[in-house]
Parts: C-alpha cells; structure tokens; sequence
C-alpha cells in the first residue's frame, strides 16, 4: 500500500487534433413550391367492342395486345343470312317503285280524263289515294332496305379509335348475340390521364394564395405538373391539369384532379402508379443547401453551422421540398451561414474544427481517427517504497 500511493498520477490523453470539415453557404435561388402526390394513369378513352347483329364470329383480323388504328377491321361475322334479307329489301323497294309509276300515270290520265268530264270524281279520288299508299309502301321498303344494310355492315367490326387492344374475348366459331356479346377493348393512350387526390390542407392553402392575387385559380392550371414513374426519380414527363371535382370526398377528405399527359412514347399504361410534382404556389426565393448536409435527431431535421470561432453549432431547421437534388429550407438559416457537408460523422456541437470550401465532386474528406492511434501515456517507473517514519 505504501508503494502503491507513492506512484505519479497518468497524465490525460493529449486532445486529438480539430476535425477537417467541408462547407458551403446556403445557395439563394427562385424555386417553384410544390406538393407530391401520388395518381394511377386512366386512359382518356376507353370502349368495349359489342358487335350490333347475332351470328357466328367467323374470322378475327388482329394480333391480341397489338396496336390498332382507327378504322381497322377487327372482327368479321358470318353475313349470309343479313346478305339474303338485304337482296330481298332491295326487290321490294324495285316493286314497290314500278307500283307506285303504274299509279302516278293511271292518276295523271284520269286527271286529264276528268277535265274533259271524260272520267268520274270517285275514279279520280280512288286513284289518289291508292297513289298515296303506294308512295309510303315506297318509303317504308327503303326503309327496309337501309336497315338490311346496315345488317351487312354491322356484322365486320372496326376500331372506333386508334389505340391499344387487349386480347379478344370471343374465338372463332361462337355465337355471338347482338350488343350483348363483349368481343374486346380498346383503349386510347396518347393522351392518358392521371388522377390524383389534393388534401384539404393543400387545397386550402391554394385558395388563400387566391385570395391573395399570388394565384389565378385553385389549383392553377397554366402551371406544368411534372411526372415520375415507378421506381425512378427522373420527373421527365408534363402534363397539365385539365379537371378539378366540385366536392370534397366525405370519406378520405380529398379533392380529386386529372392531369392530362402527352403519351406519344407509351410509358404511361392505364393503371400504372405515377408520382406527380403539383405546384402549389408562384415562383419565390429560397434557400438551398445540398441533401447530404442534412441530419436527423429524433424526427427533426438538424444541420451544422461553422460559428466565426471555427466551433460547431447544432441547429435545428425545417425543411421543404427537393430541387435538383438540393432541399429547400424554410427557416433556420441564413444565407450567410456555413453549413458543414463533409464530416458530419464526427463532430459533435461546441467542437473546434478546420474548415474549407465544399467542391461538390471530390472526397477530400480525411478519414476518421481510430481510437488505437491515440498516443497513449508513458509508462511510469516504479518508485522505492516510502521510508516509515519512526513513532
């Protein structure tokens, strides 16, 4: 014991030297404030073929899921009976024309007849009215002709519009009964639409922007929305808001809006999910900085600031959308302020550190001090024991 509390006390670890750090000043820049949504493509027209006469299906003119024009034949069915009914209306119409001649001459020569008191008044009133039938017996076998011709057009099946076919729902040699029978769908796909849902804290926010003169209308429509698939972060395609519901839905709270988009490349499929970047105000000013300055502590957001002293400050600030791959800051920031991007792992608040500019690009970033390269102290030698005093 005595030996033992001789000893020197271990010197303290030498303080590791300051952390070199990375910064750059929030960049100032006129950005558009927007919401992301989420919507399903629709096809902005979209018609289940039915065929307009009974009969059996004989021949099918298209390859399933292929891509058909407007006018194209689809679909053929067995015309023979409607062919026979159409040639028969036309003989009626032919007999029903040379009657109704036989009459007009036999009352143009009882006229005649009658002015020379040649004839009778009853022959003449006869004749008139036997005319009169025989002129709408005419027009009702037209009638019947046209309508046989029709027959025979309804039973081939063409496209209505230019789309996308599914597969056909009918094989050849079925019966098919007259618009009951679904032989297949088109859709169109150029342009498609996008639904979506605003919240109603988005809506009202829109509206006091109205009010206000910053926006034209709720949502504006003259601004483009930006679009991104499933599964990639590029918002390449636009569209522009073209319908806004009247009502609120009661069960989700939402107003729903379509977005039309040109689909001339045909990404966009009917059903498909779609991100959707809707503005939700006009162009301001805001404060940048880049994603990777940013930190989280418990659900905030927190960012580093380089104090004149070269020390660390913890900062806590609320953050908006991203912009080319920068978040917008909407408070905690000023654009004087040196916001570390490099390092962030091993600093704490109130540490002293080396800083110099970020160049977006490199990894200037020197790696972290292991704790086994830390000088440790010097051994002491061990010291004779204490002379005991005497009593």
């Amino acid at each position: 014991m005595l030996v033992s509390g001789c000893q020197k006390p271990v010197p303290p670890p030498p303080p590791p030297p300051p952390v070199t750090v990375e910064f750059v000043q929030p960049k100032v820049a006129r950005v558009t404030p927007f919401e992301e949504f989420g919507g399903r493509a629709v096809s902005s027209t979209t018609i289940e073929l039915k065929a307009r006469v009974s009969g059996t299906l004989q021949k099918v003119h298209f390859q399933d899921g292929a891509e058909v024009a407007a006018g194209q034949l689809l679909f053929e069915i067995d015309d023979r009976t409607y062919v026979a009914e159409h040639a028969v209306a036309e003989a009626v119409v032919r007999q029903r024309e040379a009657e109704t001649k036989r009459l007009k001459t036999n009352l143009d020569r009882t006229r005649r007849l009658r002015a020379d008191d040649a004839s009778t008044e009853l022959e003449l009133e006869r004749l008139t009215y036997e005319t009169d039938a025989a002129l709408a017996a005419h027009g009702a076998a037209i009638a019947t002709r046209d309508r046989t011709k029709l027959n025979v057009e309804f039973s081939k099946v063409y496209a209505p519009i230019a789309g996308q076919i599914g597969r056909r729902l009918v094989d050849e040699g079925n019966l098919i009964q007259a618009e009951s029978t679904a032989l297949a769908v088109i859709v169109a796909l150029d342009p498609i639409y996008v639904y979506f849902d605003y919240d109603e804290r988005s809506v009202l926010a829109m509206r006091r922007l109205v009010e206000e003169g910053k926006l034209p209308s709720a949502p504006d429509r003259t601004q483009p929305v930006s679009l991104a698939l499933a599964g990639e972060d590029r918002y390449d395609l636009t569209g522009m808001i073209d319908w806004v519901d009247n009502q609120i839905d009661l069960g989700t709270g939402t107003l729903r809006a379509r977005v039309s988009v040109n689909n001339e490349r045909k990404l966009l499929t009917p059903g498909m999910f779609v991100r959707l970047r809707v503005p939700l105000g006009p162009e301001k000013s805001s404060l940048l900085i880049p994603e990777q300055a940013l930190g989280a502590d418990q659900g905030q957001q927190f960012v580093y600031v380089i104090t004149p002293t070269d020390e660390i400050e913890y900062r806590r600030v609320e953050v908006g959308w991203q912009e080319a791959g920068q978040r917008v800051i909407t408070s905690g920031l000023s654009e004087s302020d040196r916001v570390v991007v490099t390092g962030l792992q091993r600093i704490k608040a109130k540490a002293k550190v080396i800083s110099k500019p970020w160049k977006p690009g490199t990894t200037t970033e020197a790696p972290a001090t292991p704790a086994s390269s830390v000088p440790s102290a010097s051994p002491t030698k061990p010291t004779e024991p204490a002379t005991p005093t005497k009593p």
